[in-house]
């Protein structure tokens, strides 16, 4: 390995160009490509703007030329030299230097490096663990730079467009309090406090809500949460969202500047325009319709409701979900009576697995008939009535689910994405929001036979439902709004209880005890006495975002050093063992006594 000594870089991999021609250059990089073709060696040299092309020739240095030889995979190296147009039909037009290169007067290695453990332009063929094992490898790949390129734009644009709009980035405490609801925390011992914890914050909701109190009125932040739960493709047990919370707004204030500032980060980072203003569906609509709150707007294949004419049909699975409040609804898979038998068990399979106890279907032949073996047991005034109300037609096929509403939509739901995937009608360019509102305040647990917030304790019934708490709780809807993208809920929030009175009878019903209430949310309930303003706010995941933007299947992939499903970094090996001693002085068990 060589210094650097005086040689200084002069330009990135990116910026030579045709303007630099006879330009005298130094690039340091790495090497990407190394191709000899005898009389001369080509080296793909790399950082993070690009690649530039380095030609070793004889002629031009023997000395570099002889050292070019020993060149591998990842070297490091330093080199300088005259920029020159590539020979005529050499010219690379798919990047923005590939009509120069440059002609190599002298070299440095750098560093060495070993054979990388897989190459850097190949992605499908290796694994995840082993990319995430040598991350410092993977983030080497143009993809994964461009990934982090496109967070730190998307942050930029969140800086830029709301301290324009009069917002206060602050801080919020990693350290701070268990309170109940929600994950599981991840508790931190305070070994100046033996016996008690800290909490890392599963969001900056109580301390958003003081801040409004305290007269801050904008604030936001991005912010680190952490919540202790199993993991998937969208969720880390450390994961950052943009934090935003406005006082004296109401519910289409927030929602007005959320479209702004969606098509401001878009326009800014990709160059793309989203149409505003975004489409809204209350809750119960979006779930009539799509069978989820998250649901996905770029294709059709909707829900259609016909319990009515189900009840009356003569199939006696469909009368008895009818007369016992059940739902049968269907949705017509439009030109997909092509479907196969086997198509069709492997589509019934899919829906058991989700909780259905069979699929029922009908395809709709050229001269309007059924096939299908339900089809007997419909009128043929039946048949036209639920054709109409599906727009029904030849080379169609229906799929009905009947039971009870949440296990008709979890399956028609599901099937609707399952269905659209199969025959591409998922549009991979386009960008489609929705907002859902009107949720409902609370859900009912039937394990613990009580009702739970359905977004956290703090969030603000709607006003003509306030009297619903005491006689009808699971009838009350919130003030509570969530922005949906291509069928992933990458924000959500609400307007806030800011009235004591309110506060507690909410906590009443969700069965917290006066004395927990005080324990936990005493220093908030205080608060809520001394002025507090009406006030809202809402959170992005700001993974969830970027994974869209970027196209990628994983939040992983946009995440510069993320945790495997079993919340674990493969390369820094943690969570690991800590010595005894390190245990000892955090008084974990009353028997330990303080490491000498």
């Amino acid at each position: 390995m060589e210094p650097m000594g005086e040689l200084r870089r002069t330009h990135d991999c990116y910026s030579i160009t045709e303007e630099s021609l006879e330009s005298e250059v130094t690039l340091m990089g790495w090497v990407h490509r190394r191709r000899d073709h005898g009389g001369l060696i080509f080296v793909d040299l790399r950082d993070r703007a690009g690649i530039t092309q380095v030609v070793f020739a004889p002629e031009v240095n023997k000395e570099a030329h002889e050292k070019a030889h020993s060149l591998r995979s990842e070297y490091v190296i330093a080199v300088r030299g005259k920029v020159r147009r590539r020979p005529e039909g050499m010219e690379n037009p798919k990047i923005k230097t590939g009509m120069v290169e440059v002609a190599c007067e002298e070299l440095r290695i750098l560093n060495t490096s070993k054979t990388p453990p897989f190459p850097l332009d190949e992605e499908k063929d290796v694994s995840e663990n082993v990319r995430l094992k040598y991350r410092y490898i993977d983030l080497r790949r143009p993809v994964m730079l461009e990934n982090l390129r496109l967070r730190h734009n998307v942050c930029q644009a969140m800086r830029t467009f709301l301290s324009q709009k009069g917002f206060f980035e602050i801080e919020t405490p990693m350290l701070t309090r268990s309170t109940p609801e929600g994950a599981r925390d991840y508790l931190v011992p305070s070994r100046v406090n033996p016996g008690k914890f800290y909490a890392l914050p599963q969001s900056p909701q109580l301390y958003k809500q003081i801040l409004m109190i305290a007269g801050m009125e904008k604030y936001f932040q991005i912010v680190r949460c952490f919540r202790d739960e199993d993991l998937r493709a969208d969720r880390q047990p450390e994961f950052t969202q943009l934090d935003m919370e406005m006082s004296f707004v109401k519910e289409d204030d927030i929602i007005e500047l959320i479209e702004s500032l969606m098509a401001f980060i878009f326009k800014q980072t990709l160059n793309v325009d989203v149409s505003i203003p975004f489409k809204r569906l209350t809750y119960k609509e979006a779930m009539e319709r799509f069978g989820t709150d998250r649901p996905d707007m770029r294709f059709g294949l909707e829900l259609v409701d016909i319990t009515d004419i189900a009840a009356r049909c003569g199939l006696k699975v469909f009368n008895a979900v009818a007369s016992s409040g059940g739902v049968v609804k269907a949705i017509n898979a439009k030109e997909m009576a092509d479907l196969s038998r086997k198509d069709l068990d492997v589509l019934t399979e899919f829906a058991q697995s989700l909780g259905a106890k069979g699929l029922a279907w009908v395809k709709i032949k050229e001269d309007g008939s059924w096939q299908s073996p339900i089809a007997k047991f419909f009128k043929d005034e039946e048949q036209r009535a639920i054709m109409e109300r599906l727009d029904a037609a030849p080379g169609d096929i229906l799929f009905f689910g009947a039971d009870q509403k949440a296990t008709v939509f979890k399956v028609l739901g599901e099937l609707r994405i399952e269905l659209a995937k199969r025959r591409g009608l998922i549009p991979e360019d386009r960008f489609d929001f929705v907002w859902i509102t009107e949720f409902p305040l609370l859900e009912f647990d039937e394990d613990e036979g009580r009702f739970k917030a359905l977004h956290h304790p703090f969030t603000a019934p709607m006003k003509e439902d306030i009297e619903l708490l005491d006689s009808d709780p699971g009838s009350v809807r919130s003030r509570a709004y969530d922005l949906v993208l291509n069928g992933i809920e990458i924000g959500g929030g609400s307007i806030r209880i800011h009235q004591q009175g309110v506060q507690k009878k909410v906590f009443k019903v969700l069965n917290i005890p006066d004395e927990e209430a005080e324990e936990k949310f005493g220093f908030l309930l205080e608060a809520l006495t001394y002025g507090a303003p009406p006030h809202g706010g809402i959170a992005f995941g700001l993974d969830r975002l970027v994974m869209l933007m970027a196209g990628r299947d994983t939040i992983r992939d946009v995440i510069a050093f993320p945790k495997t499903q079993k919340a674990q970094c493969l390369m820094a090996r943690a969570p690991a063992e800590v010595s005894m001693a390190q245990l000892a002085e955090l008084y974990l068990r009353p028997d330990w006594k303080k490491a000498e």
